[in-house]
């Protein structure tokens, strides 16, 4: 039995419930949420149901849910298996789809002894580059070859819009075999000039670190992991890389410096120079991207973006283990299509998009970051 939740209760104790018909409920709020363009849909007992809007919690005018509110709501979505394997593990990912609105990625957790649910909203639509109005360099990355491209940032910063941006513009221009690796497939995409082929964790492979090591078998032109989480996974997507392959992967690091020194500082020290070397030979690029709001919060929100392209000067930097002059090497490399995150603030906010307050709390250099919009004190 769980210190967390007894299994013998998840399943038999039925308190009274304000709501019913499970699933056409849940549609309801899922269409609710939508209209009203929020992001997440935020389920807790003891709370209305509550939508993450522009960035921003709001509490709904729904009912309170009950413990068994959201016990049959959510048990509603889960086969027979992912009921065992949550009740198993307490935690557990997985996709709701709502015809002619939307994809959902559910992520049911345990707390208080009770079930609760985030439910992030997945467009149906894959809008492209220019749609979404991304750096055009994504582009020229997007159409690599060979090599290692990481996109990189917090949870919610729109990592996964992103990469299937640049997956879109694969399979609108070349004839290319892509297979990717989520948990869960998220974004929905139809062959076009390119085969995709979209795996999921928990249905068609047991672990990422067990996808790639097959993966090369497989004929892939392009390989994306959904999330590099341990040192197995990250091994074989640099392995990947280095054996011809363009591959796409995403870690949570703020930043260009901080992502390669997160992925050096995975390996054991007696392995790290060897990390460095392979590292400096398969990267492309670094993407790493924030969201902040606009002025007029109730209008949405706009990515900021730090871009690293791989150069002779940045490989040679990776491979001698001085990640901190990335800084330099970036600032210098704009004709390369490379800006910092802080170039990409600032422009942001001369141009009235965010505001000073939003644009200086997500600088990488505040003191500097001050100081380049003529606001130092």
């Amino acid at each position: 039995m769980s210190e967390v939740m007894d299994k013998t209760q998840v399943m038999e104790e039925k308190p009274d419930s304000k709501i019913a018909g499970e699933t056409s409920y849940l549609d309801t709020l899922l269409r609710d949420l939508v209209a009203k363009e929020g992001s997440d849909l935020h389920m807790k007992v003891g709370e209305p149901p509550i939508f993450r809007i522009h960035g921003s919690l709001k509490r709904t005018q729904h009912p309170v849910l009950t413990s068994e509110d959201t016990k049959k709501i959510l048990f509603s979505l889960m086969k027979e298996e992912q009921r065992k394997r949550f009740l198993e593990d307490l935690e557990l990912d997985i996709s709701y789809f709502i015809h002619d609105l939307a994809r959902f990625r559910v992520n049911v957790f345990c707390q208080k002894g009770n079930i609760g649910a985030v439910m992030r909203v997945i467009p149906l639509k894959i809008q492209s580059i220019d749609e979404w109005g991304l750096p055009k360099v994504l582009k020229k990355i997007a159409l690599q070859h060979r090599g290692f491209v990481l996109v990189t940032g917090p949870t919610g910063s729109g990592k996964t819009t992103t990469l299937a941006a640049m997956i879109e513009h694969i399979n609108s221009l070349e004839r290319r075999h892509i297979i990717t690796i989520e948990d869960p497939i998220e974004f929905l995409h139809n062959d076009n000039m390119a085969t995709i082929e979209q795996r999921e964790l928990g249905v068609d492979t047991h672990s990422f670190a067990n996808a790639l090591r097959h993966v090369m078998r497989q004929n892939p032109d392009v390989v994306l992991v959904g999330e590099m989480r341990d040192l197995e996974t990250i091994s074989m997507a640099i392995t990947a890389a280095e054996m011809g392959s363009l591959v796409f992967a995403t870690l949570h690091t703020t930043d260009a410096a901080q992502t390669v020194d997160r992925i050096i500082d995975v390996f054991p020290p007696e392995q790290q120079q060897q990390v460095r070397l392979q590292l400096s030979n398969s990267l492309e690029a670094v993407i790493s991207q924030t969201l902040l709001p606009l002025v007029k919060k109730d209008e949405g929100r706009v990515a900021a973006f730090e871009i690293l392209i791989s150069t002779s000067g940045v490989r040679n930097v990776i491979r001698e283990g001085k990640a901190y002059q990335l800084y330099s090497l970036i600032q210098a490399g704009q004709r390369y299509g490379m800006q910092l995150l802080d170039q990409s603030l600032r422009e942001l906010y001369l141009r009235g998009v965010v505001s000073y307050g939003d644009a200086l709390s997500k600088a990488s250099n505040p003191q500097e970051f001050e100081q380049s919009v003529g606001r130092i004190k």
